[in-house]
């Protein structure tokens, strides 16, 4: 088994709510934000006319902790049976991150092959592990 180090961050989506959830935490418990928008990004023009405001991702660090959220695809709406976070293991590279991918995802449910991102930078997928949970893996 290979020796590397995996980063684990909760990834919450607030479908249109993102940037006023950040500035919320914020002034409650103090910490600070880095975001970024659709517009300007190369998923942008896949993006409804309108929703290159919305907030594509952000990473929140507070005292003691950090998430990662975003307002979330249109195609997922907030559903109190299943909720609106997702798991999210950070890679240091892409052979580590494929590994965790496969073994993961075996008995669920692929939802993004983990291939190039979509962003232009690294590997990424997504998918629901065997027990409903879903899962995104990123790596460098």
């Amino acid at each position: 088994m290979t020796t590397t180090t995996l980063q684990f961050s909760p990834y919450i989506f607030f479908y249109g709510r993102c940037e006023e959830a950040l500035d919320f935490y914020k002034s409650a418990i103090g910490g600070t934000y880095e975001m970024q928008r659709f517009e300007g990004s190369p998923m942008a023009e896949g993006m409804p006319a309108g929703d290159g405001n919305k907030v594509m991702h952000s990473t929140f660090k507070g005292p003691g902790f950090t998430f990662m959220a975003s307002d979330g695809p249109d195609t997922k709406k907030i559903d109190p049976e299943t909720g609106n976070i997702t798991l999210c293991l950070t890679a240091p590279d892409a052979a580590e991150g494929e590994r965790v991918f496969n073994a993961l995802s075996n008995g669920g449910k692929v939802k993004v092959a983990f291939s190039d991102a979509p962003w232009g930078a690294g590997k990424f997928g997504v998918f629901d592990d065997r027990f409903g949970i879903e899962w995104m893996v990123t790596a460098d």
